[in-house]
């Protein structure tokens, strides 16, 4: 059989069709964008409120007298970030990474417990963007920057401390912790992590905790945006915490802009993350605990970590991990059974 010629006919009015669908698709991609952007430049973020937000922060019993001065360490950017060192005669040491929206004096009863009874010696970083020595409050310059920072300090500790090095934090230190061990990033001989913020999709997420302000378009709008590469608005706030007026003295960091928040939790693929915690781990969460499902966390880590240890402790709440003595010797009692890589 011979094949019949296309008339030229055809072929315009096949052209004309696909520069309809072009022109169609590149009309409906400018007004997606349009949307998008508009969701990230025309929403606000709620101002952080004067309540307690669910945290209990009367339990917080930081002694001034044992605070260790801040020292500082530089940064791969240059940025000078400052930490706190609790001497100790341990064979073994802790980073300590503290949560959102405070610094790392807080943990400083936690810390103290751990190095004056010679379990760790440990050092407590403040977070870029965190403290009462920062220049850019809530601010990171992109997603990962927080990870960049701890492997830096690991290799800065490992300059400093022999023996075995652990990373440990609390809330979205402890979700930081989970998202490091994710990475490629230095290697740690142990993982602590103290009422973690893990992910807002994971079944530990409480949606009706009032903690957080999530600014909700903004967020949903720049999630879009990078996933087409675009992150030129990454430095537009998206969350800010509420706390107590009683509370703040001026070195709390209320708002944080998208790369920051991004980057002290666990990827969207938060299992993944949880399977890569295969050096020694603990967590800890209170059964009093207003910001996580305590319930949630044995089956979340039975699923992805099941060797990773985990603690539910009885009348305890969220600051309680950090606080309260029946914690403290309960992390000690885990970190004397640490037996070194």
């Amino acid at each position: 059989m011979t094949s019949q010629p296309v008339s030229k006919g055809s072929k315009s009015q096949r052209k004309k069709i696909f520069r309809r669908i072009g022109f169609s698709f590149g009309i409906s991609a400018v007004v997606f964008l349009g949307v998008v952007f508009s969701m990230v430049l025309f929403s606000e973020t709620e101002a952080p409120e004067g309540n307690d937000g669910g945290l209990s922060f009367d339990t917080l019993q930081t002694e001034e007298s044992k605070l260790p001065p801040l020292h500082q360490h530089t940064a791969r950017d240059g940025e000078k970030l400052s930490y706190r060192y609790y001497e100790g005669e341990a064979d073994k040491t802790l980073i300590l990474l503290h949560g959102s929206a405070y610094h790392s004096s807080y943990l400083q009863p936690l810390a103290s417990h751990l190095s004056e009874n010679d379990v760790a010696n440990v050092y407590t970083p403040d977070f870029r963007g965190h403290g009462p020595q920062t220049e850019n409050r809530g601010e990171a310059d992109y997603i990962g920057q927080l990870e960049d920072d701890i492997n830096d300090f690991v290799k800065y500790i490992r300059s400093q401390q022999e023996g075995p090095l652990l990373l440990g934090g609390h809330s979205s230190g402890g979700g930081t912790v989970i998202r490091y061990a994710g990475g490629e990033n230095e290697p740690v001989d142990g993982y602590l992590m103290l009422s973690p913020f893990i992910h807002h999709t994971a079944p530990t997420y409480r949606s009706d905790s009032e903690w957080s302000n999530v600014n909700m378009p903004r967020m949903i709008g720049l999630s879009i945006l990078n996933t087409f590469g675009i992150t030129v608005l990454n430095h537009k706030d998206v969350i800010s915490f509420n706390m107590p007026e009683a509370v703040r003295d001026g070195t709390e960091t209320l708002r944080y802009n998208y790369a920051l928040q991004i980057s002290m939790h666990a990827r969207n693929d938060y299992g993944k993350d949880i399977a890569s915690l295969e050096k020694p781990s603990f967590v800890m969460i209170g059964t009093d605990d207003h910001v996580s499902k305590p319930e949630a966390f044995k089956p979340l880590f039975n699923e992805y970590s099941p060797e990773t240890k985990v603690s539910l402790l009885e009348d305890t709440s969220h600051f309680g991990v950090v606080t309260r003595n029946a914690a403290h010797k309960t992390i000690a009692g885990w970190l004397e059974q640490y037996d070194g890589p």
